[in-house]
């Protein structure tokens, strides 16, 4: 999940004659998920597959293809149609780690906890470590002439503390209650940079530049968490902070910079090895890594449906984005969701439920770089909208397409069972939800917030005005431990969730593909919305 906040729109409702339509649901149908996914799930063998066996899957990289084809084979098994995968742009090379070992050398040896970050090139050096304790670009200075073939820290670092909280979490109902009675926001995101951020950006993108430069072997960075695990994702390309954000370069480019390599190192050992320094110790590291960078490709999503039946035409669907960081094995960010969906779909189909729309899943690409695989997908099927991918602007473009689209349902926010649902502003979706929750009560799923939830691949859909919702979910231990950390892995999901998860996925679904009506939109400015 990209973890940005994004904009909240106020919004008008469109198609108010939808809301008369009956929005009950059919609960025998219901009745019969609920009673599938207890007695026969699969879930948990779908994520084994997807983090076990095809985890890491980092954007562009043979290893997604990989899992790509897995999934697709999957969903013909389940008796999906029309499987296929959606390729997209920008294009992007392929990485693939093919080794890894550091190990400081002084009076003691010890293996550094660390992980290379995701297009890092190659080393395999050995040679001091120096910490560059700077606060401003005189100082950097300092360091000229002194920095070829070492390992180059660039990190103050940051006082640990004991832990007194659990790692662990459910949404208590105090703020469940909150997330209900949420007014609707009307700000919107515009991002301000301080002068002290703007200088911390600055020095940093000069460190990088100057350890490039002059032939640093690696970059050393302390890595977010403690308690030995490693939060890691790409590398970084120096960058002015006046550079607009959208116009940055990026280390995946078939053309980008070249870069120092650069590693993520856990807390602890990054914090002792500042304070050997600081007394005067001379520690040095041998650093093994071995990396391939492969031809760039297009990014991919892959797609599959269940037919409906009298009003096929019009689409119903669920997704979750594919991708993931290279840490670990992408289990709950987002091998749940992915598991989930596909999850959902396998068990609509093998209890014979037959849906009057389309039902259509997609699993997402590069969602982790930008939510670039849900974006194209809604640019080329059903319009498009101003401005970039976190702040979109200006009247939406749409394609006769979105007409015959109803409602998409996203995962993405960790393995805790859903709570209930985000809005996302549409007031006029409350009470169909309402009625759609009503047989999760007893699950521990009935909150309905007006709230908008931000970074991830709904808002591709809410961008444009079509009805994209993300579920409320329980915590557990997403952004304590796994949330793009070397543990996210299928240790971290527990079953029970994942089951509710997939069982109110599918009744949502096949609720939305019930329906009398349209479900209700909002447009981004009914008066200035375009079409082609």
């Amino acid at each position: 999940m990209k973890t940005l906040f994004t904009c909240m729109f106020v919004l008008a409702v469109t198609n108010p004659t939808s809301f008369g339509q009956s929005v009950s649901y059919d609960s025998a149908s219901v009745a019969k998920l609920i009673a599938a996914e207890q007695d026969s799930s699969r879930v948990m063998e779908i994520l084994s597959y997807i983090s076990d066996v095809y985890g890491p899957r980092l954007t562009w990289s043979p290893a997604f293809k990989n899992a790509a084809e897995w999934a697709m084979d999957e969903m013909r098994a389940f008796g999906l149609s029309n499987v296929h995968l959606e390729s997209w742009t920008p294009v992007g090379k392929g990485w693939e780690l093919k080794g890894y070992s550091a190990n400081v050398v002084d009076k003691q040896v010890f293996p550094l906890i660390s992980y290379p970050k995701a297009w890092s090139p190659g080393v395999d050096e050995t040679g001091d470590i120096v910490y560059l304790n700077v606060s401003n670009l005189d100082e950097l200075q300092s360091f000229k002439g002194k920095l070829k073939g070492k390992f180059v820290m660039i990190d103050k670092p940051r006082e640990l503390s004991p832990r007194f909280q659990p790692l662990a979490t459910r949404i208590p109902d105090s703020t469940l209650l909150k997330l209900a009675n949420a007014a609707p926001e009307t700000r919107r995101f515009r991002f301000e940079m301080s002068p002290e951020m703007r200088a911390r950006i600055k020095l940093n993108s000069e460190e990088l530049q100057m350890c490039k430069d002059e032939g640093a072997a690696a970059v050393l960075t302390e890595a977010a968490g403690d308690d030995g695990n490693v939060f890691v994702q790409q590398a970084s390309v120096p960058v002015d902070p006046d550079v607009p954000y959208d116009q940055r370069p990026n280390v995946w480019t078939p053309d980008g910079p070249k870069i120092v390599p650069q590693i993520a190192v856990g807390a602890e050992h990054y914090n002792r090895l500042v304070r050997m320094i600081q007394k005067g110790e001379h520690p040095q590291l041998e650093m093994n890594l071995q990396v391939e960078f492969t031809k760039a490709d297009s990014g991919y999503d892959i797609v599959g449906e269940i037919p409906g039946s009298d009003l096929k035409d019009q689409v119903v669907m669920i997704g979750a984005h594919f991708d993931c960081w290279q840490g670990a094995t992408g289990a709950t960010d987002n091998g749940t969701g992915s598991a989930v969906c596909l999850e959902a779909m396998r068990t609509i189909n093998a209890i014979g439920l037959h849906p009057r729309r389309t039902i259509r899943i997609a699993l997402w690409g590069g969602e982790e770089e930008g939510l670039f695989g849900s974006h194209a997908y809604v640019e080329h099927h059903f319009g498009t909208r101003g401005g970039t991918w976190f702040a979109p602007e200006g009247p939406a473009v749409m394609k006769p397409e979105s007409e015959k689209f109803q409602v998409y349902f996203n995962d993405d926010n960790g393995a805790g069972k859903f709570r209930g649902i985000y809005l996302q502003g549409n007031e006029a979706a409350r009470t169909i939800f309402r009625n759609w929750l009503e047989p999760f009560q007893s699950m521990g799923a009935s909150t309905i917030s007006l709230n908008n939830t931000g970074g991830t691949d709904h808002l591709s859909f809410d961008a444009v005005g079509l009805p994209g919702f993300q579920f409320i979910q329980d915590p557990i231990d997403y952004g304590t431990i796994t949330h793009h950390s070397i543990m996210d892995l299928y240790d971290r999901a527990p079953a029970d969730d994942l089951k509710q998860s997939a069982t109110m996925m599918a009744a949502f679904a096949y609720d939305a593909s019930m329906m009398d009506g349209q479900f209700p939109r909002k447009s981004i400015d009914a008066s200035q919305s375009g079409r082609r």
